[in-house]
């Protein structure tokens, strides 16, 4: 299924390829530190789960085209879920037995998602208070934090609609117990059949579609902004985000 983007293409913040500046502050909300980014007073917000590479320049990036590049602004929290210390770049290529035993340090840290969704739950109640006059939240999460987008979408779900990039772990069993609308939009590098079948699992609204030529985190820390079309394709993913919160949320 795919959509076409709305005229709000026409003024959404282009992507800056490097030197990027934060448009917001880091503040420190139920304990957690957090980036913040639009107004304060929105009435609709979004709540953020980066990639395990945490605090990038095109995380923040995305954050800020998220507050401001739709059909009216939002409130845009990115709780700092893995406490200052994300992976390393520089692990990825895990050629020395060192890198690789670092990386499965990590990953061996982030595998239980239940302290993060503790940790989401916590910094939203507090957010909720601080920022009141926010009657609707929408979530968004990248990789790693796809996956805790989709755990905590079903019964109950604080989110009125949610959206997942370069989704990590996709299951349909997943899928089968969200019951809010959600999108998910997959790189080549997620496994066609998982994102299929998830698809097909959703029983609420939904927006499934694979960017065939964009690397895993093509929407986060793995964007390649100095490529004109990794710069094209990640601008187009945001603006198919924001035309699904509209629709979701109401503008």
């Amino acid at each position: 299924m795919t959509t076409r983007s709305s005229a709000a293409c026409c003024s959404r913040p282009v992507a800056v390829t490097s030197g990027y500046t934060a448009k917001g502050p880091y503040r420190t909300i139920g304990g957690t530190k957090c980036y913040v980014s639009g107004p304060h007073d929105a009435t609709k917000a979004v709540y953020y789960m980066y990639d395990i590479f945490g605090y990038t320049d095109q995380t923040i990036q995305g954050a800020d085209i998220l507050a401001s590049g739709g059909k009216e602004p939002y409130l845009v929290i990115i709780p700092d879920l893995l406490e200052g210390k994300p992976a390393e770049p520089a692990w990825m290529g895990r050629d020395t037995e060192e890198k690789k035993e670092q990386f499965a340090q990590f990953m061996t840290r982030i595998q239980d998602p239940a302290p993060h969704i503790e940790c989401i739950y916590s910094v939203l109640d507090a957010a909720k208070k601080e920022y009141s006059g926010v009657e609707k939240w929408a979530a968004i999460g990248y990789c790693w934090g796809g996956k805790l987008v989709s755990l905590t979408s079903g019964a109950n779900s604080p989110w009125t609609v949610a959206v997942e990039t370069s989704p990590a772990r996709v299951t349909a069993e997943d899928a089968k117990k969200i019951t809010i609308p959600l999108a998910m939009l997959a790189s080549k590098d997620e496994k066609a059949d998982d994102v299929k079948a998830f698809g097909e699992a959703l029983t609420a609204a939904k927006h499934i579609e694979t960017f065939g030529d964009q690397v895993h985190g093509w929407m986060s820390a793995r964007a390649d902004l100095s490529d004109e079309k990794v710069k094209s394709e990640y601008e187009r993913g945001y603006q198919v985000t924001l035309d699904f919160l509209a629709k979701h949320l109401g503008a």
